[in-house]
């Protein structure tokens, strides 16, 4: 099993860091994780093929979560995409398909395309096969099955937000993706005893801007870290940093309304994995992009 991380941001455009998404490999076939910005360019520059990914999970319909998904359905289908993609999601993922494809946003682009009798006659490739999360096993192959569950980051009757718990089928692996979350017992029954943990760490453990994240819940060092060792978690990664370690001036501008400005360049780092390990000792990868996890 090999994990890919495509993107490790948060919403802010990062010079350096794309938004949120990775990709599971087993057995040569590969499985995507949200799809937020730069997550095709990403695939590529990791040497994976776009057109061979099949099956993509969201956990929230965030933007820095969804923002590529347009881009990568249309380049995998004018790269000659083989097989209709299943696309797993909260409920509104089809309406926000529909709204973004043939009737909606690109709805032009695709017109002009299926004039062509090449993409007419592939044209099913732009009408993913959707399934609407629920709690439970969502998802089952010859390789993998896939468990989802809810967890606590936006108020569920905006959007209904999930963690995943995958576990290969050829090995025994096991992959937990905790989507945006603050702490929730629902997320400690999925990681458990999990091989790899991927969790959000948005923010260091200080006071935000008030006022500014009060509708948001999200996940900091000293409660990730305390989760991981209560869940007994093999290996951890943190992501969906919060441009934390950018030294890149306009990017520093538009981070100042979260955190104090002090907080921000790549030395905080250091203090984010100081911070987990006050309570979790197993390995420990902080995220960056097109970094690669073998288990």
């Amino acid at each position: 099993m090999k994990v890919t991380m495509l993107g490790t941001c948060s919403p802010i455009p990062d010079a350096d860091r794309c938004q949120s998404s990775f990709v599971v490999t087993v057995n040569n076939t590969h499985y995507m994780f949200d799809c937020g910005h730069g997550a095709t360019r990403q695939l590529v520059r990791a040497h994976i093929d776009p057109a061979s990914v099949n099956v993509l999970f969201f956990s929230h319909l965030h933007y820095d979560h969804i923002g590529d998904f347009g881009h990568f359905i249309l380049s995998t289908w004018i790269c000659n995409r083989a097989v209709k993609p299943t696309v797993l999601g909260p409920s509104g993922t089809r309406e926000f398909i529909d709204r973004l494809l043939e009737n909606g946003a690109f709805e032009v682009d695709i017109k002009h395309r299926a004039m062509s009798p090449k993409r007419r006659d592939t044209i099913e490739m732009i009408r993913p096969e959707v399934s609407v999360l629920s709690p439970g096993m969502v998802f089952e192959d010859e390789n993998i099955k896939v468990f989802a569950d809810y967890v606590a980051h936006i108020p569920r009757d905006v959007s209904p937000c999930f963690g995943f718990r995958l576990e290969s089928k050829i090995d025994g692996k096991t992959v937990v993706y905790s989507g945006d979350t603050g702490s929730v017992e629902s997320m400690y029954t999925l990681a458990k005893d999990c091989d790899l943990l991927i969790h959000e760490c948005t923010f260091p453990d200080v006071e935000y801007k008030q006022g500014v994240m009060q509708h948001f819940t999200h996940t900091t060092p000293r409660l990730l870290g305390k989760f991981a060792a209560e869940a007994n978690v093999k290996n951890l990664v943190a992501t969906h940093f919060t441009n934390l370690d950018t030294t890149n001036p306009i990017v520093k501008k538009h981070i100042a309304q979260y955190l104090p400005i002090e907080m921000v360049g790549p030395e905080i780092m250091d203090e984010i994995a100081k911070t987990i390990r006050e309570n979790y000792k197993g390995p420990l990868w902080l995220a960056h992009d097109l970094m690669r996890i073998y288990l």
